[in-house]
């Protein structure tokens, strides 16, 4: 999983100008976040059109703000810059539920 600095960049929508993302908002600290990390490689493997960023939420919190993620783990769907769906709750997710999103928004931007 890529992190914003392997874009060289703190600005994501820099680094999502061109593609398909999934960021991934989460925190050291956080038990649900933990719950999904060990996850994370299934649900990139099973979604591999997708690039997917690593954001730190408490490093990042003014993006946090912005995108206001106020619960994590939170995902957002990002292509050419453009949300185009997101996860964002405090609740602890499955790999079942974040993949049923992922896909969603697949479906949705094929319309």
């Amino acid at each position: 999983m890529k992190t914003l600095e392997d874009f060289n960049t703190k600005d994501w929508k820099e680094a999502t100008k061109q593609g398909k993302y999934v960021l991934f908002f989460h925190a050291d600290w956080c038990p649900d976040c933990k719950f999904i990390e060990p996850k994370m490689p299934e649900i990139e493997q099973d979604f591999s059109d997708f690039t997917f960023i690593s954001i730190d939420r408490d490093e990042n919190m003014d993006m946090a703000i912005e995108l206001g993620i106020m619960g994590i783990p939170s995902f957002i769907v990002v292509e050419d810059a453009n949300e185009i769906g997101r996860l964002v709750n405090k609740d602890r997710k499955t790999k079942e539920e974040v993949e049923n999103f992922i896909s969603s928004t697949v479906e949705a931007s094929s319309l």
